[in-house]
């Protein structure tokens, strides 16, 4: 297995905000970390993932992975609306293992979205062989397929199945409307079959609308763009475990073919980054 998304830390609450102090986030989570849980849920290779918007975090997770036989990739983060980007991605693309850029969409207005600056950033990222990870809420994709619209030159990644506003027993209509309408796009590389669990509300996390948002998914991308990912260690809010997203996964994939469960769980993340 091939974990699409993933972050490391060193935890501070200032340079983490976001983490709830107390939870199993609020820890460190290096190399160790990544190593043991990965070889407990039988996973060979992971995409590391910023989760710090400033230059060095790309710098940092690039330390990290040249020091790691796990870790096939990185996608960092650099401020695409500087008009010197292009200076910083001169300098980080000839790294092997750094394979594509985040910025946290979820977090802006939906202005952003549309940004002359962001866009001039964004348009960059295809000269030097870079993919971009689409990170957003549902209500945000009617803005979001404007913005990949506006690069039809560069790859796009989706991160967490658009973040759906997920009730237990049933699929989003709007969720199903608008990926529909993205899936359209040639654009569209990929998309991660991961931090579903986090979008839960309040309560047990159901496996059944769990399968539910996994097999539309599938329906409306094709199982040659699915990804697994896991979002460890976000995904340790919900469940006890890297291992138990891992096998929920395997179990999902269990009644494909042999070679569709190939590609959503190694082939389609390794062609999409070109690991």
């Amino acid at each position: 297995m091939l974990d699409s998304h993933h972050h490391l830390w060193n935890y501070s609450a200032e340079e983490y905000p976001w983490i709830p102090a107390g939870s199993p986030l609020a820890r460190d989570q290096l190399l160790p970390e990544l190593d043991a849980a990965t070889m407990a849920a039988g996973v060979d290779g992971t995409v590391v993932v910023q989760a710090r918007q400033v230059l060095a975090e790309s710098d940092w997770l690039l330390g990290l992975a040249a020091q790691s036989e796990v870790i096939k990739g990185v996608v960092g983060w650099v401020p695409l609306v500087d008009a010197e980007v292009g200076t910083e991605l001169e300098r980080l693309a000839p790294e092997k293992k750094f394979k594509g850029v985040r910025h946290v969409l979820q977090e802006e207005a939906d202005g952003y979205f549309l940004r002359d600056d962001f866009h001039r950033g964004l348009a960059l990222l295809p000269g030097f062989d870079l993919r971009y990870d689409l990170l957003l809420f549902q209500r945000q994709l009617p803005v979001a397929i404007k913005l990949v619209d506006r690069q039809p030159d560069l790859g796009i990644i989706v991160d967490h199945i658009a973040k759906p506003e997920i009730r237990p027993g049933r699929v989003e209509d709007d969720w199903k409307r608008g990926m529909r309408e993205l899936a359209q796009r040639d654009n569209i590389l990929g998309v991660k079959f991961s931090g579903v669990v986090t979008e839960f509300p309040e309560g047990p996390v159901d496996a059944g609308t769990v399968r539910a948002y996994f097999e539309e998914t599938l329906d409306i991308f094709g199982p040659e763009h699915v990804m697994f990912g896991t979002d460890w260690p976000v995904c340790l809010l919900r469940i006890d475990a890297y291992r138990d997203w891992a096998g929920t996964v395997r179990e999902l994939v269990g009644a494909l073919s042999k070679d569709e469960q190939d590609a959503i769980l190694t082939g389609n993340c390794r062609r999409a980054y070109g690991l």
